[in-house]
């Protein structure tokens, strides 16, 4: 019989992140990658472990995540954001303590489109008098 997985899907800007939590031993495998490697800054690898540190043992669960989109920092906030969503997908009672530290907050922002006789967004083409 297979073992029960809590599944959790992050997202920020235009990255998208699914996070698998399974009971195991620690490992943690990003896109087929290691997590130390995927991930090289210890700041990123804090903000993705913090619901896991705060809420479990990340020594006792396996992670399988996929990402793709966005660059590395939006995929680490899209991570986190899967973890503590799988977290509560296997027990709901944590979603006060989650909500309070913001782990449950998807970040709403996304670039805005381009818009017709501008160069970007909201840059214009230079204006000139004469």
């Amino acid at each position: 019989m297979k073992e029960k997985e809590n599944i959790g899907i992050g997202r920020r800007k235009t990255a998208v992140s699914s996070v698998r939590l399974r009971r195991g031993t620690g490992i943690i495998d990003v896109n087929g990658r290691g997590f130390e490697e995927y991930f090289p800054l210890q700041l990123q690898r804090d903000v993705i472990l913090n619901p896991l540190q705060k809420f479990g043992d990340v020594n006792k669960v396996d992670l399988v995540i996929r990402v793709k989109g966005g660059g590395l920092e939006s995929q680490a906030i899209a991570t986190r954001l899967g973890i503590s969503r799988a977290l509560l997908d296997g027990d709901e009672s944590l979603r006060s303590e989650l909500g309070q530290l913001g782990f449950l907050t998807r970040d709403s922002r996304k670039k805005e489109r381009k818009k017709y006789g501008h160069k970007k967004a909201r840059k214009s083409f230079q204006f000139s008098k004469r």
